[in-house]
């Protein structure tokens, strides 16, 4: 593919740094993760304007159940807190909401309003919103194996049914193209069991900003920085 052949569809994101934001400034972490919900909603914005189609940003892993009580209650919180306001505005902007992960692990209203918002604005055909959320990458590669291991065994196909196609439906993200880009916000240089399957040809961007700090503007620098890019999928 060449440079003039990049197209940006799908933008994922690792929203690191809240915790390190607030710590730097003498607050408790609460305020890092509220500051850094106010750039959700900048992001989200920005990403529709720049005519993003699919956005994902790594909210809550499943990991994070392990951080202490206090911390948990504090997002699973935000989290009430967005479901409950942030309707009105999703839909001025035609954006389209998805959630991806583990949802039996989570309280019941908090399922339920996730599947209230995704009812009320399956409709728009804007930007899709998908939050991962409880979410973990490899119980997502297992929850699909066993899927395919259960098709085999009811029948239903066999096993040289199965290809990448097939596995790919199997997942949470079934109907989300790959993406095209991942950013991780903070410095750190990993992917922390995130889309381990479906980031295989996506480029790369690690940014020293944390979460709450970045903005419009240097997401549009990281959009320019991509296009300079010559993706080649193994190809010469």
């Amino acid at each position: 593919m060449t440079k003039e052949d990049n197209s940006l569809t799908h933008i994922a994101i690792i929203m690191d740094g809240n915790g390190r934001w607030a710590a730097k400034r003498g607050l408790p972490r609460s305020f890092g993760h509220k500051k850094g919900a106010e750039t959700v909603k900048e992001i989200t914005r920005a990403a529709g304007e720049a005519g993003i189609r699919f956005l994902t940003l790594y909210a809550f892993s499943t990991e994070n159940w392990q951080r202490s009580p206090e911390e948990v209650s504090t997002l699973m919180g935000l989290l009430r807190q967005y479901l409950k306001t942030d309707l009105q505005e999703l839909r001025k902007n035609n954006v389209r909401i998805r959630f991806i992960g583990e949802r039996d692990m989570l309280d019941a209203d908090i399922v339920a309003a996730m599947e209230k918002l995704e009812a009320e604005t399956a409709v728009n055909d804007g930007l899709t919103l998908c939050i991962a959320l409880s979410y973990g990458s490899r119980q997502e590669i297992v929850n699909a194996a066993k899927k395919a291991a259960a098709l085999v065994q009811k029948g239903d196909m066999s096993v040289e049914d199965i290809d990448v196609k097939l596995f790919s439906d199997m997942l949470y993200t079934k109907d989300i193209p790959d993406p095209d880009l991942l950013i991780r916000t903070s410095g750190e240089q990993r992917l922390s069991n995130y889309l381990l399957w479906q980031l295989a040809y996506t480029e790369f961007y690690f940014t020293p900003t944390f979460w709450p700090d970045f903005n419009k503007n240097e997401l549009t620098d990281i959009i320019n920085d991509f296009k300079t890019r010559e993706r080649r999928y193994g190809k010469v």
